[in-house]
């Protein structure tokens, strides 16, 4: 008897299509997170005479309640923070929401604003770079260099412009707060997950932006807001904001910090895709030319392979003499 013929083969993964459509929610719900954000650019210049503070304190006041609502009603646990959590999540909202913000406003009188563009269209790379530190793990090659691929397709999509050395110094705080968006929520978002991060980070914003609104814009500000003012600050709270913010949290908690930055090279194409929308003229080559190098980042960074979790454990080896009649399910833990 040919002594082959008793030998077993490699096991064989079956084929789960359902398995398939669950590992690309992630890259769907992070997309669109993107997409809402990067839309918002267009809608956020009705608040350019609107008291920033308080503009800003009313739409993270909003989106906490929807957030608290929603989640109350398809019963999502919310954990209250302990430890050094309320560090964490203090930090995510002081450099991610306020320091952001006031990085743009004060930015813009020292820089054009494709400078500050540019410079959070490099937030994949050090996305690529940092969060797997944090994360416990090495960076992948593949994904840094796709991370500077979409970073130069932003970039393109964005332009350039001028600076003085304020405004560079600026840029810089704006790349460093939007990367701390993420990467500071990293180490809590385990354990809270997208929703808890979300409703905590944005709470805490609305208390730092109110400490700030009520000095500096005084109690009477709340009344300087129109209707149109009004009208987008609930757009913001609810879509750029609630929705946006889960979706994100929810995509970095299953892809991990650096495949989940790639997609944010969609925030520029969509901010592209709203000005035409807006009446504004189409773009030239160069801005579709920057719209392609950011699809074929994409495709270098989350083609099938890439996306099964954020840090895929050693297999274990298996001694060919052991036959197993069943395969036991790998457990995952993905706070979703």
């Amino acid at each position: 008897m040919d002594s082959t013929a008793t030998r077993p083969g490699p096991a064989r993964t079956p084929t789960n299509p359902a398995s398939g459509r669950r590992s690309r929610v992630p890259v769907v719900g992070g997309a669109a997170a993107m997409v809402l954000v990067g839309s918002s650019a267009a809608v956020s210049r009705v608040l350019v005479d609107a008291p920033l503070f308080t503009a800003q304190a009313l739409r993270y006041a909003i989106a906490a309640a929807v957030l608290v609502l929603i989640a109350r009603v398809r019963g999502v646990p919310i954990r209250r923070p302990r430890g050094a959590e309320w560090l964490w999540l203090t930090a995510v909202a002081a450099t991610g929401l306020v320091l952001f913000n006031v990085a743009l406003v004060r930015g813009a009188a020292h820089a054009e604003p494709a400078v500050l563009a540019v410079a959070v269209a490099c937030v994949p790379v050090l996305l690529g770079v940092v969060g797997p530190a944090l994360e416990r793990r090495r960076p992948r090659a593949r994904l840094v260099v796709a991370a500077v691929v979409v970073t130069a397709g932003a970039v393109l999509v964005e332009g350039t412009g001028h600076a003085d050395a304020v405004g560079i110094a600026w840029a810089v705080v704006t790349l460093v707060c939007e990367a701390g968006f993420t990467l500071l929520a990293v180490p809590v978002l385990r354990r809270h997950g997208p929703w808890g991060v979300s409703l905590h980070a944005v709470w805490i914003g609305a208390v730092l932006f109110a400490a700030l609104a009520v000095p500096l814009e005084g109690w009477g500000a709340v009344g300087q807001l129109d209707g149109a003012d009004l009208l987008t600050v609930a757009y913001l709270a609810v879509l750029v904001t609630a929705v946006a913010f889960v979706l994100w949290y929810g995509a970095v908690g299953a892809l991990g910090s650096d495949r989940a930055g790639l997609l944010t090279g969609l925030a520029p194409v969509a901010a592209a895709g709203a000005g035409v929308a807006g009446g504004l003229a189409l773009p030239g080559v160069g801005v579709w030319a920057g719209i392609a190098v950011v699809g074929v980042g994409l495709v270098l960074g989350l083609r099938a392979g890439t996306v099964d979790g954020p840090a895929s454990p050693a297999p274990t080896r298996r001694s060919p003499c052991v036959v197993r009649s069943s395969a036991s399910p790998r457990s995952r833990s993905a706070p979703l």
